[in-house]
């Protein structure tokens, strides 16, 4: 909970001074009693004291001027909507690399299982996009909103190839500059780029990140495989045969260009780490915070504790204060 006029807070300070005002009230009140009476007397007097009943009421409505004042201090709380317009360009790398079967059963199709969950998670009125990446940046599907569609671009990914990565990202951010808008305002958009290596080929990635960044574009990177990846290629030239090479990921170039866009970055070791970075990007993608008043339930409940003290007051003493 945060409060949009956090300085109305400091009237707290002032109930303490109240608190003194009332205990020296109170000893006022004994003061005259005993003038009244000799305190042998007083029983005789005033046989049925209220005691705790006396402080009762007060106590009631302090705590009711305690909440009135959070109320004048507007609270809100934050919760989750769903974005509507928004695009978003899945970019996945379907290098040779990919092939590694550190994770399950390979890292392209447990990537291909977690994009398909991805999209089934995100709110239905946001536009998704497929591009796959190798040597080159291919767009497999526009951003729309027909998940039948989206669902047949990422099944046609195949495995081949290099990495370039710079040219996914600029190729993912032309693509969402495209979309329209209304009145004249581009829709969110983000990219989520899926890579198990550097990049090797094209231009920069971290320039084209950069660019990403000034447009608006957050980039959102996901290292998937381990340390332990490998592939089997065919010997080099005309040697026979074929050699493993090791694959590693590297999740510090992938943070790199998250990082200059203004994302963030993730690492997946499995095919079950991979979906629960899915799940989470599909929620954090799928909804902005919003801020909600609750002012109007402080404030009811204020009232509330001022007409107990009210009845309380009036029940033992038969007078409001």
């Amino acid at each position: 909970m945060s409060f949009a006029s956090p300085l109305v807070l400091l009237a707290l300070l002032v109930l303490p001074l109240l608190l003194v005002l009332y205990l020296g009230a109170q000893r006022n009140r004994r003061a005259a009693a005993a003038a009244f009476a000799a305190p042998a007397l007083q029983p005789a007097v005033a046989p049925r004291r209220p005691g705790w009943r006396r402080h009762a009421p007060m106590l009631v409505f302090l705590l009711a001027l305690i909440v009135l004042i959070f109320a004048a201090a507007r609270p809100q709380r934050t919760h989750a909507v769903p974005i509507e317009r928004a695009s978003i360009m899945l970019a996945t790398d379907v290098s040779g690399s990919m092939l590694a079967t550190d994770v399950q059963p390979n890292r392209l199709i447990a990537a291909k299982r977690a994009a398909r969950q991805f999209v089934s998670a995100v709110p239905v009125k946001i536009n998704i996009g497929v591009l796959a990446f190798n040597n080159h940046a291919s767009v497999l599907q526009s951003p729309t909103r027909n998940r039948d569609d989206i669902a047949a671009a990422i099944d046609r990914m195949a495995v081949s190839g290099g990495t370039a990565t710079g040219e996914a990202i600029a190729t993912a951010t032309q693509v969402l500059q495209r979309v329209p808008g209304e009145n004249g305002k581009r829709p969110p958009a983000a990219i989520v780029l899926i890579s198990d290596g550097s990049s090797d080929f094209g231009r920069d990635p971290i320039m084209a990140a950069q660019e990403a960044g000034r447009l608006k574009i957050p980039i959102y990177t996901v290292a998937l495989g381990t340390n332990q990846g490998t592939i089997t290629v065919p010997r080099a030239g005309d040697a026979a045969g074929t050699v493993t090479r090791a694959v590693p990921p590297d999740p510090q170039a992938l943070a790199q260009i998250a990082h200059a866009s203004g994302g963030e970055t993730f690492t997946a070791d499995s095919a079950s780490g991979l979906r629960a970075v899915y799940e989470r990007l599909g929620s954090q993608l799928g909804h902005r915070n919003e801020q909600q008043q609750i002012t109007t339930a402080f404030a009811g409940g204020a009232i509330v504790l001022l007409l107990l003290g009210a009845g309380l007051s009036t029940r033992f003493f038969g007078r409001l204060i």
